[in-house]
This record gives C-alpha cells, structure tokens and sequence, in this order.
C-alpha cells in the first residue's frame, strides 16, 4: 500500500513539474543560447469541413460545428486514428451469499490485481466529396468485447446544398441533415465519454453508470441559429438494421433543443435537453449499446468470467429492451480555466418479458478546472444511478465518485490517472452486487489525431 501511495505521489508530482521544466527550457538550457528557430506545430492540419478536431482542440465541442474555417479546395481524404492503454490498480468485495451453480459458487468474486488490459483502438476515415457534404466512418480496430476490427458507424454529413439553387443555399445556412448509421445525439454525456480507443476529451477514465450510447441507423436533421438548436432524428431504434419481425418493431424518436452561447469572453453557458422514444423493440441498446466494453475490467464479476462475456462490468443496464422513455438535460459551464458539467437523467421502459413499467434515474455532476494553457487538468465527478432491476421487488443504487488528473503532453497525447470508488446498496443478498464496492486507481494513455 505504501509502494502505491508512492507510485501515485511521484506520478502526480511529474504531471505538475513536467511542463514547467519544459517552459524552464530543461536542464541544458543557458541565457546567452542563440535564438531556436521556431517550433514545428503538433497540431494536425484540418482538411475537412464542418469536423471537430480529433485532438485536445476538440475539448467541449459538441455537435459538429455549422461554420467552418476550413476551405474547400477539392475532394479530400483524411484518416486517423485513437490509441489508449490502462494500468489498473482496483480492489473489489460484496456480501453476497454463496449461490452454487454446477458446483461453483457464482458469487465469488474473480481474483483481481495491479496490471495493464489491453489496448484498445478506433481507425477513423472522413472525406470530402463537396462544399459542406463530407462522409465519416469509424472501426474499433480492437476493443474490449471483439479482438478483431469492426465498424462502429458511417454516415454522411450535409452543411450546403449540392443543387445551386439560391433558396436551398440560404435553408442551409441553419439546417444540418446527417444520415446513415450513427452515434445518437441523446444528451450530451456521449460527446465528453471514452469511445473505445478515444479517450481524450474525458477527464476521467470511467464513463457514467448508465451509459446511454449507442449506434442506430436512420436521420437527423439539425436547426441552428444564434446559439439555439433545434434537432429531431428518426432511427430504427434498434444497433442493428432489421426488417423481420415487424409486428414487433417500432420507428425511435430523438428530439433535442438547446442554447450554447459565449456570453463574454470568460464566460460561456451550455444547456440542452434530450428525449429518446421507442415503443416497441425486440432488442434495444440505449443503455447497452457500448459494444467497446467498460474501462473497469473484472470488477463485481465472478470466478468464471471473461473480459469480453462480461464486458460491462461496473455498468448498470436497465433492461429496456422492449420499450424506452428518456429524458436528459445537460448543463455545462465554462468560467475561466474551471467547467462544470451536469447530468439529470429519467428513463422509463420494459423488457419484452414484463408486463409493467419500471424507472430509472441518474445524477451526474463533474467539475474541472484547466490551467497551464490547458495542458493540466484536475477533475472531480459524483454520479449515482438508481431504480428498479428485472426480478427485484426493491429498489437498488449504485454511487460512484471519482477523482482525476492529467497532462496533455501535445494536443495528441494525454497522459491521465484517476481513482474511483463505486458502491452497491440495497441489491439482494442472491445477487453478486450485494454490498459490492469497488476502488482504486487507473492510469491511462491516450493518443488521438
């Protein structure tokens, strides 16, 4: 424990003193040295319109942006790419009574110690075919639930018209139509979580409890003047597109409405509403589509488990397979080098199996604050997650809070670390969770461009 103690220590101490020794010009550095010349950028030069950058100039982005500083000089084709790697160091326990299933106690927790899991990464492809119409495509080259690549999403961007007709021209000014099979724009959690290998705007290393994300296949399209937004999306409401089982299937609406204004140049509000709305659905992700896997590995899982059958570990899902009612609203503040960013979370639905409705409702509240030109951050995060589980009579919560830090080595590199401590309370004694708590740190290195 104390070599731990230590480890963390001498690690935060680098984070802070690093970047100063760099400014300081290191230790070979003399007054009458004869002027460098200047640096080469570790920025990477955007070629495609209407994108955010893949880097640390993507923080607090959002939505793709409707303006664009970026000229169109042709067809373009970039690619790029997202690495990250984790050195965990967590401990987990419960209270759960033993449950013999074919002579294993299915309870016992799997045997847990300080080590690295496997690397995780995203290959990214965007091109541009015209003035403001670009296609994205995004494969998990490895992640935790498959080893071998696959493809996240696709779709295909439009910010002008392709018909030169003036009335179309002047619609486009404020509509953004987006189509394919995509990443839903249900809250704003998504745009500040680790995807897979893209970890780099996430303050933290573990997303929030209910992870709403997932991939479906349909259209949005966005209304945006002045600061306000208005979208409304259509999707097959499901991760897969399907057409077997109609009976049993039903379109999904996305709506969202939203204000994000620079008020003055210290100061800057965010605030968005979300509703996600399905039916009926033989298998809907909204709370399970996250195919990449959890950032805590093993935690809370028995003896018998794998990394990729138990991918989710330290997550709750609450079973809306069948019929889902969301809602979301997001604050966010950015005042100077501090940001503060919220979660208010109500979700209603069932499983094809019930014949009533249970509720879910979830708390999130992060703060960070940047300095060193933004190269430094330390963050702080409580979330909580609470409702009815399939099969429970009462209800159950999960409280996490997590505490982080890190440094961005160049806009591409980030190095950052975090401890986390989440708590199960009131689940049955039946079930693995009972009294289950987990904590510790994790360390992570992330390369995106």
């Amino acid at each position: 424990m104390r070599a731990t103690r230590t480890f963390i220590a001498a690690g935060a101490a680098l984070l802070i003193a690093a970047p100063l020794f760099a400014q300081e010009g290191g230790a070979g550095s003399t007054s009458g040295s004869a002027p460098k010349p200047p640096a080469a950028s570790t920025q990477p030069t955007m070629v495609i319109q209407h994108m955010n950058p893949a880097d640390a100039r993507g923080l607090n982005k959002f939505e793709s942006p409707k303006t664009t500083d970026v000229a169109y000089t042709g067809f373009k084709l970039d690619w790029g790419a997202a690495f990250t790697q984790q050195f965990q160091g967590l401990k987990h326990e419960n209270a759960a009574a033993p449950r013999m299933v074919a002579g294993v106690d299915a309870n016992k927790l799997m045997n847990i110690g300080k080590g690295f899991n496997n690397a995780t990464a995203n290959l990214n492809l965007n091109a541009q075919l015209a003035p403001g119409l670009r296609v994205a495509l995004t494969t998990y080259l490895s992640s935790r639930r498959h080893n071998e690549a696959w493809v996240k999403d696709g779709y295909f961007l439009i910010d002008a018209s392709p018909i030169d007709y003036a009335p179309l021209h002047q619609i486009m000014k404020y509509v953004t139509i987006k189509a394919g099979h995509f990443e839903i724009n249900y809250g704003d959690g998504h745009f500040r979580r680790s995807d897979n290998g893209n970890a780099i705007f996430n303050p933290f290393v573990g997303n929030l409890i209910m992870d709403a994300f997932t991939t479906e296949v349909g259209g949005e399209v966005y209304v945006r003047a002045n600061g306000f937004m208005a979208m409304a999306a259509v999707t097959g409401g499901e991760i897969k597109g399907n057409i077997l089982a109609p009976e049993k299937r039903s379109p999904a609406l996305i709506t969202k409405l939203g204000f994000d204004r620079q008020i003055s140049q210290d100061l800057r509000v965010r605030l968005t509403g979300s509703n996600y709305r399905i039916e009926k659905s033989p298998s809907n992700t909204l709370y399970s589509g996250d195919r990449a896997g959890s950032r805590y590995w093993y935690v809370l899982e028995n003896s018998t488990a794998t990394a990729s059958a138990q991918a989710s570990s330290a997550l709750v899902n609450p079973s809306f397979g069948y019929k889902v009612n969301a809602y979301q609203v997001n604050p966010f503040v950015e005042f100077k080098g501090f940001e503060v960013f919220g979660v208010l979370e109500k979700a209603k639905g069932r499983s094809a199996t019930e014949t009533t409705e249970r509720e879910w409702n979830q708390y999130a509240v992060d703060g960070v604050y940047r300095f060193l030109d933004d190269k430094i951050f330390a963050a702080a995060r409580y979330n909580t997650a609470s409702g009815k589980l399939i099969g429970m009579a009462n209800e159950v919560s999960v409280n996490r809070y997590q505490l982080g830090a890190g440094w961005y080595i160049t806009p591409s590199v980030l190095l950052k670390g975090e401890y986390a401590n989440q708590k199960y309370v009131d689940f049955p004694t039946t079930d693995i969770r009972s009294g289950g708590r987990f904590k510790g740190f994790v360390i992570e290195g992330v390369v995106a461009f």
